[in-house]
């Protein structure tokens, strides 16, 4: 399904635009300067027109870290232009990633509905000289130039694991609402979860994991169907902040309010009011406006080529600071944050 675009001119006008000759040459190329062609350069000739391209659109976890990207952008002058599907589907990005390309953006900034799926569409912009960078959700390492991490997946799964097992009194059935079985991001956390389940709370069974697509209804069926096959169900975790807010929905209405945990990732916006009647106690994430915010400030470091995207390049990031590229081109925002009832009223995203 075609999704939206949404075009905003910030600050100064890309001075270059790039003629395209896409070859498809698969996933080739590395997380250095080799793979992102010549479309960098110095100073006021370099290409700062930006490109985001989130999972899907009308995602309001996507719509703030855009809001973030467009900020950076703004700041150091660039242009900047959203783009993508209405569906988070394995191959929904690709047209967007070749459009992008064809019209000469010189950053492209992507959440990767799926590791392998955009490839050939990301070596081609790559070869054509957009520099590519992932956030959120990866792709295969070797697929573009820079990756911006929230947090360790392992930071991620475990404070998410903590959480039920603190709500549940760390016994009984748990259940997995994830977004789609495709999704990069998810799946590396939902293998630690288990993991961290098995090596520090032997007396939690992670019954299911359930994939809501990332769609406000289908996540809100998920959850009823959990509950209905699972009687015995003590929580859910929902790493997702579409999952998480549309069964806190069917929760607070629901026999189960108060009965079953809900936690994992959401924002506080989405979720205030379902902690404020009690649906739910504790939940975690990042700040998605600093995740996009960096992102753009990476994706202008390697078109200006202050850095190559190798390990041990540093960046300078406006108000974030500076940040250092670690292996296989990631870069970490920083550690999850925890939301509850005498600290949400302090966030507005």
């Amino acid at each position: 399904m075609f999704g939206l675009q949404r075009k905003r001119r910030v600050g100064v006008a890309a001075a270059v635009v790039l003629g395209v000759a896409l070859v498809a040459t698969g996933c080739a190329g590395g997380t250095g300067g080799d793979g992102g062609g010549d479309g960098g350069g110095g100073g006021d000739d370099a290409n700062l027109s930006i490109t985001m391209l989130p999972k899907n659109l009308g995602n309001p976890y996507f719509d703030t870290s855009t809001g973030g990207a467009e900020e950076a952008t703004e700041e150091f002058g660039g242009t900047f232009e959203e783009v993508g599907p209405s569906e988070a589907s394995p191959t929904s990005q690709v047209q967007y990633i070749q459009t992008a390309a064809q019209q000469g953006a010189g950053g492209l900034i992507v959440s990767a509905n799926d590791p392998e799926a955009i490839c050939d569409a990301l070596d081609e912009a790559r070869s054509a000289g957009v520099k590519v960078v992932t956030f959120d959700s990866d792709t295969n390492p070797e697929c573009r130039d820079l990756f911006i991490n929230q947090a360790t997946a392992e930071g991620i799964a475990k404070v998410q694991v903590d959480l039920i097992a603190e709500q549940i009194g760390d016994g009984g059935q748990v259940a997995v609402l994830s977004a789609s079985a495709n999704a990069t991001n998810q799946n590396a956390w939902i293998e630690m979860m288990e993991e961290e389940l098995a090596a520090s709370h032997p007396d939690i069974e992670l019954v299911e994991v359930v994939y809501g697509d990332d769609d406000d209804q289908t996540s809100f069926d998920k959850t009823a169907a959990l509950l209905q096959t699972y009687p015995e169900l003590k929580g859910i975790i929902s790493p997702t902040t579409v999952g998480i807010a549309a069964a806190a929905r069917y929760l607070s209405t629901s026999e189960y309010k108060g009965t079953v945990a809900l936690t994992g990732l959401g924002t506080p916006n989405q979720m205030r009011e379902y902690v404020e009647d009690g649906t739910v106690t504790a939940f975690a994430l990042w700040n998605p406006a600093d995740l996009g915010y960096l992102a753009a400030y990476a994706a202008q470091a390697l078109i200006t080529g202050e850095i190559a995207g190798e390990e041990g390049d540093t960046f300078e990031a406006g108000k974030l600071g500076d940040f250092e590229v670690g292996a296989d081109g990631g870069v970490l925002l920083g550690d999850p944050f925890v939301f509850d009832a005498e600290n949400i009223g302090e966030f507005d995203f």
